[in-house]
């Protein structure tokens, strides 16, 4: 059974920045793909960035330029840098794992960004 715990969200004002980390356990990691979700307040959950097991990354395109994706597979991390971040990246943030027959979630961290 695969968990994901996610660590390092907070408040912080805007133009700031955030780093998110995300430790999984279990031995497929290496071969899942690993993404960052988000839900605003009253909105839909939503992909912010995804990295494939060989290290392709995909982004929201409101983030792009700002946010990115990395990951340790010795480690099983997964990290999201989050610079000049807005109110409008106020949110819950996810972790999640997909790899066959599994799809996992982080149970979230609150990010809130406001001055």
């Amino acid at each position: 059974q695969v968990q994901l715990v996610e660590s390092g969200g907070g408040l912080v004002q805007p133009g700031g920045s955030l780093r998110l980390s995300c430790a999984a356990s279990g031995s497929i990691f290496g071969f899942s793909v690993m993404s960052w979700y988000r839900q605003p307040p009253g909105k839909a959950r939503e992909m912010v960035a995804s990295m494939t097991s060989s290290l392709t990354s995909y982004y929201l395109d409101s983030v792009k330029g700002r946010i990115t994706i990395s990951r340790d597979n010795v480690k099983k991390t997964v990290t999201l840098q989050m610079n000049s971040l807005k109110p409008e990246d106020t949110a819950v943030y996810y972790c999640n794992l997909r790899a066959i027959g599994n799809n996992a979630w982080g149970r979230g961290t609150q990010v809130t960004v406001s001055s």
